[in-house]
């Protein structure tokens, strides 16, 4: 049958998926929401948006070239080289066309713009919506008072909706595609890296208020559903060298 290897070739893939929601689901058993208008470090400011920053735009064109270097430092062959740009290409086309197609259905409003409403800055999160794209940074700039410019920034750059979060999808994709990859490879250490930070992705979207908790889990559910939809091509075989000595010739 072809469905039960085609399976088989994803379980590394799911699996890590699956471990990145557990630790997620962990992490935000302790924290699953930001007291936006509190006090931030700058320490802290800056981790978050260097996380943030790598999933995002244009932060993730740089990632995404770290994550092509991979197969190239193995020194994987060149048609296996091309088949996982290819492979990871598609997977990235679909998240983002599914990312962009799900908010518009969606329309969540993101979680700071309660903390707007809170503030008496605008009547309700759909009155956010309503607004310009200008008119809806001037509001966030009304908020600078009292919310951490780390905040803002961010505000600011993301008016749109919330569900599901493009930058855990993204992380949710390379988590499925690289991490599967090293699984495959039993090399646990790099795949634990990826899922270590596409938690720490997820969490700086928590800590700077664009985004639920249910948005990271549906981004990961999505970017499972999205790692089924790519085909698996034969990679180039790896040569098995035979451990009995050869036989000298007489």
């Amino acid at each position: 049958m072809f469905i039960r290897p085609f399976i088989q070739q994803k379980r590394p893939g799911l699996i890590a998926l699956l471990l990145m929601s557990s630790l997620l689901s962990g992490v935000l058993f302790f924290y699953s929401q930001a007291n936006l208008n509190g006090p931030v470090s700058d320490l802290s400011g800056m981790l978050f948006s260097l996380l943030t920053h790598s999933a995002g735009n244009p932060g993730f064109l740089v990632t995404v070239g770290l994550f092509m270097l991979i197969p190239i430092a193995l020194k994987l062959p060149r048609k296996t080289l091309v088949m996982l740009g290819v492979q990871f290409a598609l997977l990235l086309a679909l998240s983002f066309v599914a990312k962009t197609v799900m908010k518009h259905i969606t329309e969540v409003p993101r979680p700071y713009t309660y903390q707007l409403q809170a503030l008496n800055i605008v009547e309700s999160p759909q009155a956010f919506y309503a607004l310009s794209d200008i008119e809806k940074d001037e509001v966030v700039k009304q908020a600078s008072e009292t919310i951490s410019h780390w905040r803002i920034a961010h505000w600011q750059g993301e008016t749109n909706y919330s569900l599901p979060s493009g930058h855990t999808i993204f992380t949710a994709v390379c988590v499925a595609f690289w991490g599967g990859f090293f699984l495959r490879r039993r090399q646990l250490i790099p795949a634990g890296i990826i899922i270590v930070w596409a938690v720490g992705v997820g969490i700086s979207r928590i800590w700077l208020g664009m985004h639920w908790p249910t948005d990271l889990f549906a981004s990961i559910f999505g970017a499972a559903c999205l790692y089924l939809c790519i085909p698996e091509w034969e990679m180039s075989p790896v040569k098995k060298f035979d451990n009995q000595p050869a036989q000298q010739s007489k």
